[in-house]
């Protein structure tokens, strides 16, 4: 029997400011001593009250222009309510009904969304797992989340997607996206059907922090559930992490739904009216030379596809590489 694959995927990238997204503590993905960069607001102490980071709603703006999504006229902040020992206060400062930016495209996949949070603290476990211990660094670090629609049908195109997204991220200045200091995260929706005009059951592979793991992931997850389907078995919603030295999905709780996580606007924030602001109306002009425009440019100039790609993933290198066409036009030679 032939089966089609859906994938819809989530993508958290924190974001590139000096402190966090509701405090002034300092925003250092690179710090390793635990819980130096923490303050009574990250850390949810009595009576703390939170203020927006103007640099994080720029951001997402300029992010949002460059994929050609709407700007909202009105945003606000939502709480986010589910317990997680690195969760402190309890519920998660983030954004439901009115995101800031919605729709857009890239690298040809449609987007739902582009809303801003703040990230979680970090926990590490013991090898046994006997016990964890909970770094608040990065407790309330701006996090951008972006919501595709599902219309991803293959782990090659998921892998892409997010290595443009990235690219993208790193050209706007707007955040570094290491996947290897947890930057950005994949979390990819997948589900599979028989019928082409009907989704399957829906699961969500989260802790996805390489291209790598992306692709081998999804793939896992595509051949586990057309097996259990194939054998007389159904498909559970949930939540499954993926476990690399195994390279295998395992199964971590139940598929939570909106309503479980009883969202209600942040009463201790004010709304936001992003086009009365002055300093906002101009950010589309501010817009770099983005990846897909530089590759066409390069095209044009007659490099070959490999030529123009190296020049386009390493920003440096393209950079000297325009430098040096300028006294000279063997664009080609100068690529080699």
């Amino acid at each position: 029997m032939e089966y089609f694959t859906t994938i819809g995927i989530e993508i958290h990238a924190e974001l590139k400011t000096k402190s966090g997204m509701f405090c002034g503590c300092k925003n250092d993905p690179d710090e390793k001593r635990p819980n130096v960069n923490i303050c009574p607001v990250c850390t949810a102490e009595p009576g703390a009250l939170p203020v927006i980071n103007k640099e994080a709603i720029r951001q997402m703006i300029r992010i949002g222009h460059a994929v050609g999504g709407t700007i909202a006229d009105f945003t606000e902040f939502d709480r986010k309510n589910y317990f997680y020992p690195d969760l402190p206060k309890g519920y998660q400062i983030s954004q439901y009904k009115y995101p800031i930016v919605s729709g857009g495209m890239l690298n040809g996949v449609q987007l739902t969304r582009i809303h801003l949070e703040e990230d979680t603290a970090r926990s590490q476990h013991s090898d046994k797992g006997e016990n964890s211990i909970i770094d608040f660094n990065r407790s309330g670090t701006p996090l951008m989340e972006l919501v595709t629609e599902p219309v991803l049908h293959s782990a090659r195109e998921t892998a892409n997607f997010a290595k443009e997204l990235q690219l993208l991220l790193r050209y706007l200045g707007a955040s570094e996206a290491n996947m290897e200091k947890g930057q950005m995260r994949v979390e990819a929706n997948i589900s599979v059907s028989s019928d082409p005009g009907k989704l399957g059951t829906k699961v969500e592979v989260k802790n996805l922090n390489s291209f790598r793991a992306v692709e081998r992931a999804v793939d896992y997850e595509v051949k586990r559930q057309i097996a259990l389907i194939e054998t007389g078995g159904k498909v559970a919603q949930e939540t499954r992490g993926w476990n690399d030295a195994k390279q295998e999905t395992y199964s971590q709780r139940k598929k939570e739904d909106s309503h479980d996580y009883r969202y209600f606007p942040e009463p201790d924030l004010p709304k936001l009216y992003l086009s009365k602001i002055e300093e906002f109306k101009s950010l589309r002009d501010s817009l770099p030379e983005l990846p897909w425009e530089k590759r066409e440019r390069y095209i044009k100039l007659g490099l070959t596809p490999a030529s123009s790609e190296v020049l386009v993933q390493n920003i440096e290198l393209g950079k000297y590489f325009d430098d040096t066409t300028k006294s000279s036009k063997e664009y080609q030679l100068i690529a080699n």
